[in-house]
């Protein structure tokens, strides 16, 4: 799989900002659910033979949850905390 690049500088092209309101969301959530699902696992079982196998199983259902959790509660975090910081 190749990075789609822009031919005349190189560089990776970006997408257009109407796609931040889906690609920010998706990015936390993969980071999140992952660490966390990561601490939980090994809180449960440790570092046995299966750890990795029971994180990955453990990831993919906090990220199926997390991420339409994201997209349904992120416009109501971005409102509180717009009333709460001062605009610079």
């Amino acid at each position: 799989m190749t990075i789609p690049q822009n031919s005349s500088s190189g560089k990776i092209r970006k997408l257009p900002p109407r796609y931040n309101a889906i690609v920010m969301p998706l990015a936390l959530s993969i980071l999140m659910s992952c660490i966390v699902s990561g601490m939980s696992t090994l809180t449960s079982v440790g570092f046995s033979s299966h750890f990795f196998s029971y994180w990955m199983d453990a990831w993919l259902f906090s990220w199926l949850v997390a991420f339409p959790s994201l997209l349904l509660v992120l416009p109501l975090v971005r409102r509180i905390v717009s009333a709460l910081v001062r605009q610079g």
